[in-house]
């Protein structure tokens, strides 16, 4: 017995390797950001539950089949959490190293897009059909690799000691690298997309410590460059008739403003409580078009009120309030750069999906984070959770 003992305690038994493999599984469970998991899988089930409502009489799209959508978006949360999983397994470290590999890759997808490949979904030629009723959106995934891409090259020499903060010619490689992405999918177009990662290119300069005389100069050449757009015809008719209709919803309710003047009454009549769930007139008559889409949001204000609307809000703010803390409280720039990117990113599409529905912005086909129906998106805000929660994790203990 005492030769047993002394062969456990010298460390060489197999009782202590499980102990240490189950040390370690504590020290990452408890190194994990809880309020960030639990609010974007709050999220997608709520999505879910919205999404059921928004489907089950819409013959013509379900196939027949009420509980369609409903589970096509649990495999896609599902997907996208073990996606979440891969990415914290990974590591963001390790991910920074193949960043020119996901940078050529992503690029060539959205290349893709413009071939014959390609396929036109509400005005927007953005999409790739694989087949078997399942399509891709290259535009999606990158959205994570401008963000990965610019937090490589502005934090390699500040996190090497070399710099005190990103040079000029750094930005200007950086800001390079953004825009060779941003130009394709605005050729799709697809300018919903671009607006974000518009969003997403200032959060990371901002974050990087680069002089604002980028950010100011960069806004200034934004705004230049859409009275251009606006004068020289750039855009195509349904993008405009997006803008005036935003400006004017009365100039043709039947029409253009049809989706957004649908979607106030849908949200207008849910009061407090809201009509309850599946009893949305709105949603049962099906007046509201994409609606489990672009425009989920509206079956949640008629449906669960301003009460279940705000319980979506409060939600996506808890991550964006992890994603900042993240982002204050890890040691490294690169890692500063990436949370910031992805707040920024999670923050301007939850606020313009949200607002199209209200009227306070204009109707671009954004999807709402973690709750409107859709693949790409679900996985590409699902592998952003994971980046988030790699950064928490490989933080040193005492930070």
């Amino acid at each position: 017995m005492t030769g047993v003992n002394s062969f456990q305690v010298s460390g060489y038994g197999p009782e202590r390797a499980g102990w240490t493999r189950l040390l370690a599984r504590d020290s990452l469970a408890r190194r994990l950001d809880w309020p960030i998991l639990l609010a974007a899988l709050a999220l997608s089930g709520i999505g879910a539950i919205l999404v059921f409502s928004a489907t089950r009489n819409r013959t013509e799209i379900n196939q027949g089949d009420p509980y369609y959508f409903l589970l096509r978006h649990i495999l896609n949360t599902g997907i996208g959490f073990a996606l979440m999983i891969g990415t914290v397994w990974l590591g963001h470290r390790t991910l920074r190293t193949a960043v020119p590999l996901l940078y050529g890759l992503s690029v060539f997808l959205i290349l893709m897009v413009l071939t014959p490949l390609g396929s036109t979904v509400n005005g927007a030629h953005s999409w790739i059909v694989l087949g078997g009723g399942f399509s891709l959106q290259p535009s999606e995934f990158v959205k994570i690799t401008i963000i990965l891409g610019m937090a490589m090259l502005l934090a390699a020499r500040v996190d090497a000691g070399d710099k005190a903060y990103p040079d000029h010619r750094t930005v200007l490689q950086a800001l390079g690298l953004a825009a060779v992405p941003m130009l394709v999918v605005m050729l799709m177009p697809d300018l919903g997309s671009v607006m974000v990662m518009v969003i997403i290119v200032l959060g990371v300069l901002l974050a990087s410590g680069a002089s604002n005389r980028w950010v100011f100069g960069l806004l200034g050449a934004g705004a230049a460059g859409a009275i251009a757009g606006w004068q020289l015809h750039i855009l195509d008719e349904y993008q405009i008739a997006r803008f005036a209709a935003f400006a004017n919803p009365s100039l043709d309710p039947a029409g253009v403003g049809y989706n957004t003047n649908q979607a106030r009454i849908a949200i207008g009549s849910g009061g407090l409580t809201g009509s309850g769930l599946f009893h949305g007139s709105q949603t049962t008559g099906q007046f509201v078009p994409e609606q489990q889409t672009d425009f989920v949001f509206t079956v949640a204000g008629e449906e669960l009120g301003f009460l279940g609307g705000g319980l979506i809000i409060v939600l996506l703010g808890v991550v964006l309030w992890r994603a900042c803390r993240i982002a204050r409280e890890t040691t490294e720039l690169y890692g500063t750069i990436v949370a910031a990117g992805i707040v920024a990113w999670f923050a301007f599409q939850a606020f313009e999906n949200i607002g199209m529905t209200l009227g306070i912005m204009p109707v671009t086909g954004l999807p709402l984070p973690f709750v409107s129906y859709g693949g790409s998106s679900m996985f590409s805000v699902w592998v952003a959770v994971g980046l988030l929660q790699s950064i928490r994790v490989q933080r040193p203990m005492s930070a």
